[in-house]
């Protein structure tokens, strides 16, 4: 094995990654992910694509697919310089002069094609004039319009009695507003160096919703902390969605932000949608809610007394 290989090998091992995991991520066969491990470039198709796979392989295991390329050139063959030069293009024969006969005649065609477009918008306009003095509502024959005369109805019902009032309408009460969940960004934490999240309102229940999509990755949820009572610790499926009623310390981390979406409440929170990992620090608060940074509101999932 090679020492490139055995470094890619070694983090994505690191990653707890199959190469089945690596073929999906990348849409490289399987047999050339073994042979770049192994160092066998021959089972590759040509030398672009040695360079092409070894960038996409480390970019799935985490790796600055440069830096790889740069540490250990000795090991990738060289990308090819120069291109071969395409076959020369045969010159197209020169064109036949023509003659002046040809010419007199397509200067008659064109005449022909103008006074035609010419009588064409001629007949288009007057049809549409005629049309619009046709539909013209003003110029419509007096002894064609029937004039209907409505009666107002008798003040008596047809026996003759008294008129019964119509009900005045009941009117409907203002429903109570409900109260919103607020979600304020309070900056970078360096407890758990990511970002931290002032929850409001206070004594209201929320539910955290952390749903995958795109592909496997590691999902790690926290009371009270990083260091607290672990609620989820273990690799998330595609499709999985994955619901928790919010502490009032919570700590999150995604390993694939661009695979994961991270609702509080049904509010989605930010998470820069990269390939790399994204930790959050979520606090319910305890009075009125902080101010400043962005804040997100939706109705709460539900409320406690």
């Amino acid at each position: 094995m090679s020492d490139l290989g055995a470094l890619l090998r070694k983090a994505r091992e690191e990653r707890k990654l199959s190469l089945d995991d690596i073929q999906e991520l990348t849409k490289i066969r399987k047999r050339y992910l073994e042979a770049i491990e192994s160092g066998d470039h021959s089972v590759l198709p040509g030398t672009f694509y040695v360079r092409a796979f070894i960038k996409n392989y480390s970019e799935a295991v985490g790796l600055n697919p440069e830096e790889v390329l740069r540490l250990y050139q000795h090991e990738v063959p060289p990308s090819p310089s120069q291109q071969e030069h395409p076959e020369p293009i045969a010159a197209r024969p020169p064109r036949r002069v023509k003659s002046i006969k040809s010419e007199r005649f397509g200067k008659i065609g064109f005449n022909i094609v103008m006074w035609c477009f010419f009588i064409l918008i001629i007949v288009v306009v007057w049809y549409y004039a005629i049309s619009r003095q046709a539909d013209d509502p003003d110029k419509l024959d007096p002894s064609k319009v029937t004039t209907q005369v409505s009666q107002r109805p008798s003040p008596t019902g047809a026996a003759g009695g008294e008129v019964t009032p119509t009900p005045s309408p009941t009117p409907t009460p203002t429903p109570t507003p409900t109260p919103t969940t607020t979600i304020v960004n309070n900056g970078y934490s360096s407890s758990v160096k990511g970002e931290k999240y002032l929850i409001g309102p206070a004594n209201t229940t929320h539910t955290l919703e952390v749903k995958i999509t795109g592909g496997k990755a590691w999902i790690e949820i926290s009371e009270y902390g990083k260091n607290g009572n672990r609620l989820y610790y273990d690799n998330a499926q595609d499709g999985a969605v994955l619901t928790f009623e919010l502490p009032m310390r919570t700590y999150v981390n995604v390993g694939r932000a661009d695979y994961a979406e991270i609702k509080i409440d049904g509010v989605l929170v930010p998470d820069g949608d990269k390939s790399s990992s994204k930790k959050f620090l979520f606090e319910i608060e305890a009075g009125e809610a902080e101010t400043g940074g962005s804040v997100q509101s939706a109705p709460p999932s539900g409320t406690t007394n």
